[in-house]
């Protein structure tokens, strides 16, 4: 049986009851990086054997795993933070054991755009996750279809990720597409100390990280 069992996103205790009785009762633990998962493992004495199963190391680790599935084992999919399978590979390991007829139990909880979305003020019931736009094919094209779905009035919110290091240059693409008054929304080290949201226009949102590069830091969540 594989459990798909969302994590907290960076708070330990947001976590439910269920994700941690799952993980006490399961034979193994997949997850991205295991020194990461052992900071929540330890924290609720949980002492699990664990297999890193990340963007590099799926190729040779999914066939370990479906040997313990098949074999009757129990086995709880993770990722570094949230929802597995919205920034990792745990897509391919669920369709994998769907395609052995291996039982999939979900154990929702939270993800990060998700967290961001309840705070925004745009709409909720209808929107387009993109998760990470592309670096550098087909980026240009992705941002002129966007532009074009605004335009003929589908008024989906769209969500994106953005690592530290491309943050600017995604927010003055923006700014370059969708003018400089257009309201967005940044979240930034969500359910941490220093959570932040941030609802204001483009300009504005440059100008401030402009003027404060200590917060670029981590990963962000943009909602447009």
């Amino acid at each position: 049986m594989l459990y798909i069992v969302a994590t907290p996103i960076w708070n330990l205790e947001d976590i439910t009851l269920r994700a941690i009785n799952t993980l006490k009762e399961v034979d193994l633990i997949a997850c991205e990086d295991t020194r990461t998962s052992s900071v929540l493992l330890n924290h609720y004495w949980i002492k699990k054997p664990l297999l890193s199963f990340h963007s590099h190391s799926w190729v040779t680790k999914i066939d370990k795993i479906m040997d313990y599935l098949q074999n009757w084992k129990k086995v709880a999919l993770i990722s570094d933070a949230g929802t597995p399978g919205i920034s990792d590979p745990g897509y391919i390991l669920i369709k994998e054991a769907i395609l052995q007829n291996i039982e999939v139990v979900p154990i929702p909880w939270v993800t990060a755009f998700t967290t961001a979305l309840m705070w925004s003020g745009m709409q909720m019931n209808h929107f387009l996750y993109l998760w990470f736009l592309p670096i550098k094919k087909g980026r240009q094209t992705l941002f002129k279809i966007l532009l074009e779905r605004r335009e003929s009035k589908l008024s989906e919110t769209i969500v994106i990720y953005e690592s530290v290091h491309r943050i600017l240059k995604t927010l003055t693409e923006l700014w370059e597409y969708f003018w400089t008054d257009h309201n967005i929304v940044v979240a930034r080290e969500l359910t941490k100390k220093f959570e932040e949201f941030l609802r204001w226009s483009i300009s504005e949102i440059l100008l401030y990280f402009e003027e404060n590069p200590s917060k670029l830091k981590w990963e962000f969540v943009i909602l447009f």
